[in-house]
């Protein structure tokens, strides 16, 4: 059963994460606790509204759904790119190490390895670098998209080690 929780003035539906985890389709039950945490944190504008393991879990979220859709550029232009160095700590949490070499190889397109937090500037840099970077992004995606960790299977294990935090 859903309980109804007042958070900030708005309005969201607490879902049974104890029940939710039992389901059998694992997609249906990542979407949910995604859908779930995104409401929460209103899409990344209020990141506080999450505990450390739900931030976790949306980081690698953004993550598969940025390079699903647009790659590894899209992923560092859009305010995903905000948490890049974030997101290699969450995939190292949930056991996605190669996963997490592949982020740090695409991070290390940008000068000092470092991706800027403020989006104009990486947006700068991303101009500059986007021609050589973009060959070896591509490279990265390839090797991403083999999945040589399932995301889905060590998100949700993630979730059900740390079941009080979601």
């Amino acid at each position: 059963m859903s309980n109804q929780i007042n958070k900030n003035d708005n309005q969201f539906k607490k879902i049974d994460i104890q029940k939710l985890i039992q389901g059998e389709n694992i997609n249906d039950i990542i979407i949910e606790i995604d859908n779930y945490i995104c409401t929460l944190c209103e899409w990344g504008d209020k990141m506080e509204n999450l505990s450390n393991a739900q931030k976790f879990f949306y980081y690698n979220q953004n993550l598969e759904r940025e390079i699903n859709n647009g790659g590894f550029s899209q992923y560092f232009f859009n305010s995903t790119g905000d948490y890049a160095h974030e997101t290699v700590d969450s995939l190292i949490a949930i056991n996605a190490n190669h996963t997490a070499k592949i982020l740090k190889k695409a991070i290390a397109q940008f000068p000092e390895n470092k991706v800027p937090k403020n989006s104009n500037l990486r947006e700068e840099i991303i101009e500059k670098i986007e021609e050589e970077a973009n060959i070896v992004w591509e490279e990265l995606e390839n090797d991403f998209f083999k999945y040589e960790d399932n995301l889905n299977e060590l998100n949700l294990k993630f979730v059900k080690e740390n079941l009080n935090s979601f």
